[in-house]
């Protein structure tokens, strides 16, 4: 915080002559506001450090405030005839000072949600409503998750060369004082879980979509910024079986600013449970140009049958689905009321049935993932292999057509009897 003093211009004349001096100038208190509340006061100084939180505002206005002090002392010296006469006084005067700047507060309030899986496993999800930068499962750090953003250091080209200006004259100089700036962008990557291979498996990120800031880098820049719409991780969800929750700590994307999320235990709470799923597929009937295939799907622990049609699975999370699917040769069904699916494929091959399940932060209840195997080929049944007869039969009849007329114009052209056909 700097300031300048400026002193009054003396007087003189023939008989009197007035002139200021400064006797003493400081700053006596400083004052940082929010909107119109003041929320740090500290005493007078030109490199003030203040320490404040702004906890419920989104965006305000920061004004910094200084009162500064100056006393001055005016001196009147008069002549009346021989005798001079010299008079002082001191006058004080206080100045307050003020800049302001707008700024978006960035508050790191995220909330956690866990299920544990079947086999031990852990669900992790963590929401946050700004952008932030991941978060670790464990007190050492080396199992974490990273969303979509990354940061490069760039300077300010402008602070290159500096004007000096005086009252008369004005020199261009070189900067000693390059400020860096950190930027954050969204990167091709994307999210990413370390440790690469046996770390934890993303299951799924929500946010609303955005556009590519390509166009806001400058060509000066060499980053993997995403170059199509992307989706900000607000939220990130992963599957793991190295966890430490007192350890779950979520760091922002500014430099110091992490936070412990809020936590709530989806899998014992009495709305949400995660549990593991049966599914089996079998032909029930073919032909020689399709197959037909029974899909069923059952609660592992109470035998009874998923419902992927039911309205209360059919939650919205971000637009996206709470029930889940089954997905056989390109195509996507759900199972009725009874847990059945029919499915008909004309290809003939092994089919993997997968069932995709919602994820559990919306499904009611939720479930993990299961696979069936299916096979079908004509060949399969009797009717196939009789096909296939009539099938290589109607092939071979042209050869067979060809065959026998060849025989009998041999028999046309050949000779007739043993003692033309051995002379």
């Amino acid at each position: 915080m700097d300031y300048r003093v400026r002193i009054p211009d003396g007087h003189h004349s023939n008989r009197s002559s007035i002139t200021w001096a400064l006797v003493d100038d400081g700053i006596s208190a400083v004052r940082l506001k929010s909107d119109d509340d003041v929320i740090v006061r500290t005493g007078g100084s030109h490199t003030p450090v203040l320490a404040y939180q702004l906890d419920d505002a989104w965006s305000t206005t920061l004004t910094l405030e200084a009162d500064i002090d100056v006393r001055l002392k005016q001196t009147t010296t008069t002549t009346i005839g021989n005798r001079t006469q010299t008079d002082v006084t001191y006058r004080t005067e206080t100045i307050t000072v003020a800049d302001s700047l707008d700024v978006e507060v960035y508050n790191l309030h995220a909330s956690a949600y866990d299920a544990a899986y079947p086999n031990g496993d852990t669900g992790v999800a963590i929401f946050q409503s700004r952008p932030w930068q991941g978060y670790t499962l464990t007190e050492d750090g080396d199992s974490r998750v990273r969303g979509v953003w990354r940061f490069y250091t760039a300077r300010d080209p402008r602070w290159d060369r500096l004007t000096q200006a005086t009252a008369t004259d004005e020199t261009e100089i070189h900067s000693e004082a390059l400020p860096v700036y950190v930027h954050a962008y969204p990167s091709r990557i994307g999210p990413r879980a370390e440790p690469i291979r046996d770390g934890p498996t993303i299951l799924d990120s929500w946010g609303r979509e955005r556009p590519s800031p390509q166009t806001t880098i400058p060509d000066t820049v060499a980053v993997e910024v995403v170059d199509r719409t992307y989706t900000p991780t607000y939220g990130l969800a992963v599957r793991t079986d190295n966890l430490d929750r007192d350890a779950l700590r979520v760091s922002g994307i500014v430099r110091g600013v992490d936070a412990t999320p809020i936590t709530s235990t989806v899998s014992s709470g009495p709305d949400r449970e995660l549990r593991g799923s049966r599914l089996t597929a079998e032909v029930v009937s073919q032909t020689n140009e399709q197959a037909t295939v029974h899909i069923e799907l059952r609660d592992t622990a109470t035998g009874s049958p998923i419902d992927l049609t039911a309205d209360e699975r059919h939650v919205s999370l971000n637009g996206e689905s709470g029930g889940g699917y089954i997905a056989i040769a390109d195509q996507r069904v759900r199972t009725n009321e009874s847990g059945v699916a029919v499915v008909t494929v004309d290809q003939p091959g092994v089919y993997t049935v997968r069932y995709h399940p919602g994820t559990w932060l919306v499904a009611t209840p939720a479930y993990v993932s299961d696979t069936a195997t299916v096979r079908w080929h004509p060949l399969g049944t009797l009717d196939g292999w009789i096909g296939l007869l009539i099938e290589v039969g109607w092939q071979f009849i042209p050869f067979v057509v060809v065959f026998y007329a060849g025989r009998q114009v041999l028999r046309f052209f050949g000779p007739r009897d043993a003692s033309e056909r051995y002379p």
